[in-house]
């Protein structure tokens, strides 16, 4: 392998309490709680508007379930989204467009300095400590110095960076599928067919839905892959989002597999039109109005942390003494990394369980939080806690532990959980059974 050496000063630009890698669900979250707890927080983003798979992402409805009084209540009262029950049946997708300024104004506040269009390029460590992040912007490269630091970014970049124990997909290392969303518009509500996924009994025409696009797959009309039509609702009449391109086989931290999987999905999503345009009566006359701007990614790296949570103490709804988020639930929901549907033959069903403060912790790495779909689990557990309700809930906790570390002049992991626990009851979030 060439290598070259490269050593250039950077400038810090920054001197910050918290610093959050990430805009998505749990970043925003993580932002915002530790700005509300009175500290100065940087709040990186790699593409040019906040919010993650809630915009850019295009990905909806907003599913999983978590204890009351967490800030996801708060981001759906803002999405103007009805309440969601734990899979789906409930949910619609929101407006989008809509959402790229309602969550922009969300992290609006005077403690949060946001950096759009800004990539973590590099983590600053004395030791084993994370004392800030570098940048590559559209100024160059620049430094941001923190005493604590957030990984939000989905992919555990900044983890990465750092030198945590990752680990990727399943046993074989493959990962759940890539996908691209998208909504179509111009659908005659008084027939046409909505279906919320694998565990979706909806009919049409007196056939189940999803066994009639198997049948489809059988016959040639759509690819084996694309078996399994999602159709959400959203808050629009004559909409549907749609949740079913795939591109399996591609792990989205490799550069060079990203395009191809861009390519192979937009691809896909014209063969969908066509596909419902010739076989899905009210669809007819459909019209795809947006996609995704960046591909949907499921699963990639998972931090190994002081704590592994399990598919296991999910089903047995396990609690934990620690516990930063209270009542998650969302099923195990693998989507075939080798095919198409579900990876397994049953769905496993889950009792509403914990996700204990030493899941955010990464092992052998100090100054560092981490928080959202790339906390410490394995790959079954990763396919119940990766959804966006429980990634919120998680951001709120780890900003603030995060602000009370800065405060208090200790790191994450000499923090006393219950000083997180009683910050968070103060704001009202339940997290403990009655």
């Amino acid at each position: 392998m060439e290598t070259i050496n490269y050593n250039k000063p950077v400038e810090v630009t920054g001197r910050y309490d918290v610093i959050v890698a990430g805009a998505g669900p749990a970043g925003i979250c993580a932002a915002v709680a530790a700005a509300r707890n009175g500290v100065k927080v940087a709040l990186i983003e790699r593409y040019g508007v906040v919010g993650g798979n809630l915009t850019t992402g295009y990905v909806g409805p907003v599913l999983g379930m978590v204890g009351k009084g967490t800030m996801r209540d708060e981001i759906v009262e803002i999405l103007e989204i009805p309440e969601n029950d734990m899979i789906g049946v409930t949910g619609k997708a929101h407006d989008f467009e809509k959402a790229k300024l309602t969550l922009s104004e969300f992290v609006n506040h005077p403690n949060i300095d946001v950096y759009l269009q800004s990539s973590v390029y590099d983590v600053v460590k004395e030791g084993d400590i994370v004392t800030g992040v570098i940048l590559a912007t559209n100024e160059g490269r620049m430094a941001l110095l923190a005493p604590v630091t957030i990984d939000c970014t989905g992919d555990a970049v900044v983890s990465t960076l750092a030198g945590a124990h990752i680990e990727k997909g399943r046993e074989d290392g493959l990962m759940q599928p890539v996908t691209l969303e998208f909504t179509i518009d111009n659908v005659d509500e008084s027939c046409a067919v909505t279906c919320i996924g694998d565990v979706d009994n909806v009919e049409m025409n007196g056939e189940r839905f999803l066994d009639f696009c198997k049948r489809c797959a059988d016959e040639g009309k759509l690819p084996a892959h694309l078996a399994a039509v999602r159709l959400h609702p959203t808050v629009k009449k004559g909409q549907r989002q749609v949740n079913t391109t795939q591109a399996n086989k591609v792990d989205i931290t490799k550069v060079r597999e990203i395009f191809p999987a861009d390519l192979e999905l937009r691809r896909q999503i014209a063969l969908l039109m066509d596909f419902f345009h010739e076989n899905l009566p009210g669809y007819e006359n459909c019209k795809c109005i947006g996609s995704g701007t960046t591909t949907g990614v499921r699963e990639t790296r998972r931090v190994m942390g002081d704590y592994v949570l399990t598919a296991e103490d999910m089903v047995e709804g396990k609690c934990f003494d620690d516990v930063a988020v209270h009542e998650a639930e969302f099923i195990v929901d693998i989507h075939n990394p080798a095919g198409a549907g579900q990876a397994e033959d049953k769905i496993q069903y889950v009792i509403p369980y914990d996700i204990p403060y030493r899941c955010f912790l990464p092992k052998g790495v100090e100054g560092l939080l981490v928080a959202g779909r790339c906390i410490s689990g394995t790959h079954r557990a990763h396919a119940s806690y990766r959804v966006m309700s429980i990634c919120m809930a998680m951001g709120e906790a780890a900003g603030t532990a995060a602000a009370l570390c800065a405060n208090e002049s200790k790191t994450p992991r000499e923090l006393p959980v219950k000083e997180l626990q009683k910050a968070l009851t103060d704001k009202g979030v339940v997290l403990w059974k009655k």
